[in-house]
């Protein structure tokens, strides 16, 4: 459950308020008393992150935009600020709240709400008893008075729902969601949301000889799935889809490369580019992106048991390329590299793979930017790079020179799953571009998505990071093909 989002278009004397203030001026319908308008001018002048008023009826939260830095980091700080605000919102236990705006940027009220809803997640399911952080004594409604639109609301809806789904996919525990239930939730979801679900299962698979997938999976008890997501409204466009593949290793322990120390931890969410692709096509559908949109997860765990593939093992893809295993840790890249290969059956305009792949793109970048690699159309990558930076889900370019492509060379097969240690998020990207025949843009979310502690509304654990980032992009990729016809 999240708080529900309205738009209203008068305030009552007795609500409480949260106004986003853009200049130092105290607009008169907060109605303060004097010694309240004397307090929070005082407080402006002191440059306060935020200034809160308990009044006799009401509570009054003010919060001044930060000035001389760039739009898109006045629009982040104000998302920042509305965590650092919700434990105190929290404690007062509102059932409803405004937010309001005086001399505020448009789009104000909605970042605000956005990035305190998203700080208001947390994942208790499995707690018989909620500490003082899972309490979910947020405010019932949020009440959006001012210049936002009914379109603005549905879209701040839909993506806040999907980001709440989409973190309680990444966090749930492999025994409760192994590959074919988290097959079932994407058709759950798919139902729901009004875009199509096809599951195969192994038998087709093996059909198929997807390669990759089926030698990741042979260390598991529990079978593959390879689940095709499809939104084709009936105004759709474009004429060839954009397709997006999603990671989906519900469980990584490296295989028999076990993975050692406290590099285990936290691989229940190795299957994060699945939820983030499911959570985009469940907006799509719901906000109507008028845009043909094609998602593919390929998904399985990842153990060391029974017939468990091994380093030194020979296998062939779906495109019949073949592949020395190097290192049976480097499993996302064979299941994607399938998906990939399969992608090419559509014709795709462009293909976006999304995944908690590599290590080093976690060292390269920390939790500050989602690693890059792409040989797609600048036009793309420069649109995609605008909606990282206005949703605060930045990405950094990582480059894909063909020299890269030496590190893959294997004496016995086509190519190796790896390269040596260095430049490994890069050779990672250069394995998947071999099987793409079409443009591909390939988001290694490793250091974003599964985190350590807080990073402001991203939460810790699973974060959703890529959700937004490409939700946003297919509604601009979809405002230029309006725009065009």
């Amino acid at each position: 459950m999240k708080p529900e989002i309205l738009k209203i278009s008068q305030i009552s004397s007795h609500q409480s308020i949260i106004c986003i203030l853009g200049s130092d001026h105290i607009p008169e319908h907060l109605a303060l008393g004097k010694s309240e308008k004397e307090f929070a001018v005082k407080q402006l002048k002191a440059m306060e992150e935020f200034i809160f008023i308990n009044s006799y009826n009401k509570c009054i939260y003010l919060v001044r935009l930060k000035e001389e830095i760039s739009h898109y980091k006045i629009r982040e700080e104000l998302r920042k600020t509305s965590y650092n605000m919700r434990l105190l919102i929290k404690d007062n236990n509102h059932s409803e709240l405004v937010i309001t705006s005086d001399k505020a940027y448009k789009g104000a009220l909605e970042d605000f709400a956005e990035g305190l809803i998203l700080s208001f997640y947390s994942f208790g399911k499995y707690k018989s008893k909620l500490d003082d952080n899972g309490k979910k004594n947020y405010p019932v409604k949020l009440l959006l008075h001012g210049d936002v639109t009914d379109t603005g609301i549905i879209w701040l809806t839909e993506v806040t729902n999907a980001a709440y789904f989409t973190r309680d996919l990444i966090n749930e525990p492999v025994n409760h969601l192994n590959a074919s239930a988290l097959a079932g939730e994407i058709k759950r979801i798919g139902d729901s949301a009004g875009f199509k679900v096809e599951v195969l299962t192994k038998g087709k698979i093996e059909a198929l000889k997807m390669g990759g997938l089926l030698a990741v999976n042979k260390g598991s008890v529990d079978p593959p799935v390879f689940c095709i997501l499809e939104w084709h409204p009936e105004n759709c466009l474009n004429k060839k889809p954009f397709i997006l593949v999603g990671k989906g290793i519900v469980y990584d322990t490296g295989g028999l490369n076990i993975k050692t120390g406290e590099f285990m931890a936290g691989m229940n969410g190795d299957m994060a580019g699945a939820s983030i692709v499911t959570g985009v096509m469940h907006i799509a559908a719901k906000t109507k992106i008028p845009l043909h949109i094609i998602a593919l997860v390929p998904s399985t765990d990842n153990r060391p048991g029974g017939n468990a593939y091994t380093q030194g093992d020979i296998i062939t893809m779906y495109n019949k390329m073949t592949v020395e295993i190097g290192n049976t840790d480097a499993e996302g890249r064979l299941i994607l590299a399938d998906a990939i290969s399969y992608a090419s059956k559509y014709d795709p305009e462009l293909i976006i793979d999304i995944a908690t792949l590599t290590g080093s793109a976690a060292m390269t970048f920390g939790n500050q930017a989602i690693a890059l690699m792409t040989n797609a159309d600048r036009k793309y990558i420069n649109l995609l790079e605008e909606c990282g930076n206005n949703v605060y889900e930045r990405v950094a370019e990582l480059p894909l020179w063909e020299e890269y492509g030496d590190l893959l060379k294997s004496d016995i097969a086509d190519l190796k799953n790896i390269g040596g240690r260095e430049a490994g998020a890069i050779i990672a990207g250069k394995f998947l571009e071999r099987f793409a025949e079409y443009p591909l843009i390939h988001l290694d979310i490793a250091g974003t998505d599964m985190l350590k502690k807080d990073n402001y509304y991203r939460i810790k654990n699973g974060s959703g990071s890529g959700l937004r980032l490409l939700s946003e992009f297919l509604k601009r990729v979809a405002a230029d093909f309006k725009e065009l016809n």
